[in-house]
């Protein structure tokens, strides 16, 4: 039997009937009123997603393109611009503004930890010279997220410095009010806890980040920034043909996000997220990240020993149809992850949990059936 697969992963995430129904419209005039009208509309709502009263780019490329996006706008060649790294995204948030010029000071933190205000404070008075400080919100390589992003926005406004936060996996799955938290620019993507299929990048710019991109020309004629808010001021369109069916598919996500409510969307997935971390640790699993720094939208376990992360997920996708990730890089054989995005129900979390807990049964875990889903019972009451 052919059966559809439980999408379990850091990305991309299961999407809703409705939001696949959305791709087939037929096809638009991309510079037409038609287009007009869903585009004005999917930015619209997009900005109460991000919670921002600033300007909304729509981008036809993945998250990463959001991050080049912003890496070739906002710098001048030579400029300085902290990073804190704690892992494998945060290294290529720093490459993306080194590619493109930027004098990148890197904050290094342990893998499994998240940075601090504090380390961030400390760094910026050691350099007044820093331009802007980019941070990794939520790394999916660990499973860690950083809980001090508000004080580390408010550390990098104090100092003078624009504050960018790469999104991509949890805007949408965790709390990020993009204005009250002064970020200056912001990127997500579709395929993670938006529910929506690959292919869509969205970038928040403030009043201070523009400032900052009008000062030089951007190096990169297709994602020009400028030239974004030049065609969405001009003409409500995007200045290269955009991927309008999955325009389509993300402009109904948005509808069904604040239809649901956002701060229930968001509620959701921390209660899964309970559940999960409930459930892992009921069957004696422990986890990579530090507690104070675990992720609601990717929990990242270590595996047990004498257990092969691959043997794992490959008894997972084969006999019981659900697909999790394995680690990056040094944690490729020590870690699995779960990723809880998007469509967050108890289908998808009892179904991982069951299934996690037979697979490892199977692979000679010691644990006793059915204990990961009973610690998770009382978080899936609440749900």
């Amino acid at each position: 039997m052919s059966l559809p697969q439980l999408i379990m992963l850091p990305g991309p995430s299961n999407v809703p009937a409705r939001v696949y129904s959305a791709m087939c419209k037929p096809m638009i005039n991309h510079r037409g009123a038609e287009f007009h009208e869903m585009f004005e509309r999917m930015i619209t709502n997009g900005k109460k997603v991000f919670q921002t009263e600033g300007d909304l780019i729509a981008l036809t490329a993945s998250g990463t393109g959001g991050v080049e996006c912003a890496a070739s706008n906002l710098l001048l060649p030579g400029e300085k611009i902290l990073v804190p790294v704690c892992g494998t995204f945060g290294e290529r948030l720093a490459n993306n503004f080194r590619t493109f010029g930027a004098n990148v000071i890197e904050l290094k933190v342990e893998m499994g930890k998240a940075p601090t205000a504090e380390q961030v404070q400390e760094a910026l008075r050691r350099d007044r010279e820093i331009k802007a400080v980019a941070a990794i919100y939520n790394e999916t390589s660990t499973g860690t997220t950083v809980r001090e992003l508000p004080a580390i926005g408010a550390a990098a406004k104090a100092s003078g410095a624009l504050f960018v936060v790469d999104a991509i996996s949890v805007l949408g799955g965790d709390d990020l009010p993009v204005d009250k938290w002064g970020i200056d620019v912001c990127i997500t993507a579709s395929q993670k806890c938006l529910a929506t299929p690959p292919g869509v990048a969205l970038v928040s710019v403030s009043k201070d980040a523009w400032k900052m991109i009008e000062r030089g020309k951007p190096r990169s004629e297709y994602f020009n920034l400028l030239s974004y808010r030049k065609f969405w001021q001009d003409k409500k369109e995007t200045p290269f043909t955009p991927a309008v069916s999955t325009f389509f598919a993300l402009d109904e996500a948005l509808q069904m996000i604040l239809e649901y409510g956002l701060d229930a969307w968001i509620g959701r997935h921390k209660k899964a997220a309970s559940a999960y971390y409930a459930a892992f640790k009921g069957m004696g699993l422990t986890f990579f990240a530090d507690e104070r720094s675990r992720s609601n939208v990717v929990v990242a376990i270590n595996m047990p020993p004498k257990i092969s992360a691959k043997d794992l997920r490959d008894k997972l996708r084969k006999k019981y149809g659900v697909v999790v990730a394995g680690g990056f890089g040094a944690l490729k054989d020590s870690i699995f992850r779960v990723g809880n995005m998007g469509i967050v129900t108890p289908r998808e979390v009892v179904t991982t949990i069951s299934a996690t807990e037979a697979a490892l049964g199977e692979l000679g875990f010691p644990g006793t059936t059915g204990e990961g889903l009973r610690a998770a019972m009382p978080a899936l009451k609440g749900f």
